[in-house]
């Protein structure tokens, strides 16, 4: 079934309408489900609903789901929205992370997400540097539980013009991969570059940076120097 025809059958069982579902994945140790909701500037005021809070959605924002009983063939869940994306500085973007969320630690455009052995949320974005934000992609560590719960702590940054997907910690903590996506694109969104990305002047050479050589969409493994847990 192609996707125009699985949203018209949703339409017809009287579905909730949802800003660009991303990605899906459940906490195995809560049962809790996350749905990394990315953005939706088409939204209008009188379209605004419980689970889509914002009119003009441009930064997205994370769906927690419980199912009745744990069961996740259930037909009914609890839910609650664990953050609204964007810089949470600007009121006007009605952002609502933790108060203990750095400056650095915000994003937008929750796109991929993973959950690591200890119940950590790991959220990837797309699209930071298209929204002005001054900002590139990368990936985020989000606490779900307790005091810490809507806490977000930035990870890793990618480099200009690309997005961050595919995030994978191994279950010892030890390392983390991730895929970096059609890094130097988009020059003309990244302030620092400010022009036209092209094959000879591309906004980065990430990862060679050697002139001649493109830039290349890669797989990267961090891990902590000195090895250990790459996160406590």
């Amino acid at each position: 079934m192609s996707s125009s025809r699985a949203r018209r059958a949703a339409d017809l069982l009287g579905a909730t309408k949802m800003d660009r579902p991303e990605d899906v994945e459940a906490n195995p140790q809560t049962d809790k489900v996350y749905v990394m909701l990315t953005n939706n500037a088409r939204r209008k005021a009188e379209q605004v609903d419980a689970a889509n809070p914002r009119a003009n959605n441009e930064f997205g924002h994370i769906i927690e789901m419980l199912p009745e009983g744990g069961d996740h063939a259930a037909r009914k869940f609890t839910w609650e929205i664990l953050v609204k994306c964007g810089n949470p500085s600007i009121a006007d973007v009605g952002a609502t992370f933790s108060s203990a969320t750095s400056k650095d630690g915000w994003f937008g455009m929750p796109d991929n997400c993973a959950i690591d052995s200890e119940g950590r949320l790991w959220v990837s974005t797309d699209g930071m540097s298209e929204k002005s934000t001054g900002r590139t992609d990368g990936l985020f560590a989000i606490d779900t539980e307790g005091a810490a719960r809507g806490t977000s702590k930035l990870f890793f940054r990618c480099p200009a013009g690309a997005e961050l997907c595919g995030p994978m910690p191994t279950p010892d903590l030890t390392t983390f991969f991730v895929a970096v996506q059609h890094p130097g694109d988009d020059g003309k969104d990244w302030s620092a570059f400010g022009r036209i990305s092209t094959f000879d002047d591309p906004a980065t050479r990430w990862p060679d940076f050697q002139d001649g050589m493109p830039p290349r969409p890669s797989i990267v493994a961090i891990t902590k120097r000195g090895g250990g847990k790459i996160a406590g």
